[in-house]
């Protein structure tokens, strides 16, 4: 699947959104601290890279070393968010990202991050992106990503039927998080392109955002 060629119309009551990779392009950071978090564990860089995108550190941590107590991953957790948290080199804004959160500011919309809200918070601000007000963070849930948890809460905060929620999302476990909220999902960026998203953008300047006479969100994706 690659980029959507013609304009693709959707509509909405809100949108939920994930942080990397759709609105802040980590990437740099990420692939230093796994990949030295790797070389520490004797494993593959490129396959546990495969896996880490999306997912809350500790549930990567249990795919990769599944024999480790889940003590270990979460102590092991702790230290890679601080060492996340302490690192913004190359963290910028994904093209479009700050237009499209203003088109959104007084429209009903959520971030829902695997990260924690002292990365969250960080990031964005080394983005220079502002926070939407309603945010379900790692914090907020039980079960990380592709579990579909984190979104179903940010749509109860909401007040919006999942039904009536588009996701916007760039990874694998992130798109199956929202299909398995049931809800319809825009993938951000080639990385969501292979998992199956409703449409795919390069990125959110391929995105238009109108708001509808009876209180819907009308998207144009192309």
């Amino acid at each position: 699947m690659t980029a959507t060629a013609a304009p693709t119309v959707l509509t909405a009551r809100a949108l939920l959104l994930d942080m990397d990779g759709t609105l802040v392009n980590s990437d740099a950071v990420v692939e230093r601290i796994w990949r030295r978090w790797a070389e520490r564990h004797g494993l593959d860089a490129d396959e546990v890279m495969k896996v880490v995108h999306g997912r809350q550190g500790h549930a990567s941590m249990a795919i990769l070393l599944p024999d480790r107590p889940m003590e270990q991953n979460l102590a092991d957790n702790v230290r890679m968010l601080a060492e996340e948290t302490a690192d913004m080199d190359g963290v910028v804004a994904i093209p479009g990202a700050p237009a499209f959160l203003a088109a959104l500011r007084d429209l009903p919309h959520a971030l829902v991050t695997s990260a924690d809200v002292p990365l969250s918070t960080a990031r964005m601000a080394a983005a220079g992106l502002g926070l939407p007000d309603v945010r379900v963070t790692a914090e907020s849930v039980g079960a990380s990503k592709p579990d579909p948890e984190g979104f179903l809460k940010g749509a109860a905060e909401l007040g919006v039927a999942p039904a009536d929620c588009i996701v916007f999302e760039d990874s694998g476990a992130g798109i199956a998080a929202g299909k398995a909220a049931g809800m319809r999902v825009v993938g951000v960026g080639a990385r969501a392109a292979a998992h199956g998203p409703d449409a795919v953008v390069e990125d959110l300047t391929r995105v238009r955002i109108e708001a509808g006479e009876d209180g819907t969100i009308r998207l144009s994706v192309w």
